[in-house]
């Protein structure tokens, strides 16, 4: 499945999250909303639910405007106003919590998931699965905030990189990879 096609009509996200999609970038915010009207999102707000697949085309919209370092800074910005479990206090807690906020903040169909597949901290690597119609680098983004947000104190840098020995949506697959390392 390539980035931007829903895996299912119906599928709608939430309020709060299209509202982390417009302020991500304050900057951008009114081109935003306007992207978002032009797609058929008008005045979001909390609490509402809105159809995925019209959030979808504005994020096409979005990265093809402004490119991946635009759809990078707003995933970034979703965990910092999007609903998560209030219990996460590590790593890889956090980079697991990923999926249950991800189905907190969608319902109606088959949306995919964000997995963690392996997280050894010895080897201070994590890998995570996405399987979802957003942008990579959205999802690079998100994992990015979670895993900087969440490391330990002694953990100095932390990367997150798409594992291009692996299919990727970029390139039309069902999943992105992604390599977390500190």
């Amino acid at each position: 499945m390539a980035q931007y096609v829903p895996f299912e009509d119906g599928v709608e996200v939430n309020g709060q999250t299209v509202l982390a999609f417009v302020n991500a970038l304050p900057m951008f915010r009114d081109d935003m909303l306007e992207i978002l009207r032009h797609h058929g999102i008008e005045n979001p707000q909390e609490g509402e639910w809105y159809a995925q697949v019209l959030w979808l085309n504005a994020f096409r919209e979005i990265g093809e405007k402004y490119g991946a370092n635009t759809l990078f800074a707003i995933g970034k910005a979703i965990p910092e106003n999007a609903d998560f479990p209030p219990d996460i206090d590590d790593l890889e807690k956090a980079l697991a919590s990923i999926n249950i906020a991800y189905h907190m903040n969608h319902r109606q169909g088959e949306i995919g998931y964000y997995k963690l597949v392996k997280f050894n901290q010895e080897d201070k690597l994590a890998i995570m699965e996405c399987r979802n119609p957003y942008p990579s680098n959205f999802d690079r983004g998100i994992i990015t905030t979670m895993a900087r947000k969440f490391k330990s104190p002694q953990i100095l840098m932390i990367s997150v990189e798409v594992d291009t020995s692996k299919p990727s949506r970029l390139d039309g697959a069902d999943v992105c990879t992604y390599r977390i390392t500190w």
